[in-house]
């Protein structure tokens, strides 16, 4: 089952190789509610492995994200204790627009360095050969 949450990204931890054949990294978001008036902050761990831990790389520390992630549980015994341990596995990371007054905050999905129309961009007009 696949989850999703959005929050601003607070911590970039390096890729750290933990076998021959297995990598992982780490970060953290910083998810904030309203409850009741009060204002609830968490901060959520994930973890990306393998060829994943590079989806953190084109976000920079203080940028609002959407987080895909997956949580995973083991269970781990060594000499006669057994521990459990849950990850949350991130597979996806996409920016999130900046909330502007009126704004619906859907995800902004330009991923060119060009300003947005209507903010000083010239209107190169229509290049679609058709």
């Amino acid at each position: 089952m696949s989850f999703e949450i959005t929050g601003k990204l607070v911590v970039k931890y390096n890729t750290v190789q933990r076998s021959e054949s297995f990598k992982t990294r780490e970060f953290v978001i910083e998810k904030s509610d309203d409850i009741n008036g009060r204002v609830i902050t968490n901060y959520i761990k994930f973890q990306s492995v393998q060829d994943r831990t590079s989806i953190i790389d084109r976000h920079n520390e203080g940028e609002m994200v959407k987080v895909y992630f997956n949580i995973k549980g083991t269970r781990w015994e060594k000499d006669g204790k057994v521990n459990y341990i849950t990850n949350l596995d991130a597979w996806r990371m996409e920016s999130m627009m900046q909330a502007q007054p009126g704004a619906d905050n859907q995800p902004n999905y330009n991923t060119s360095q060009e300003a947005p129309s209507g903010a000083g961009a010239v209107d190169s007009g229509d290049d679609l050969p058709f």
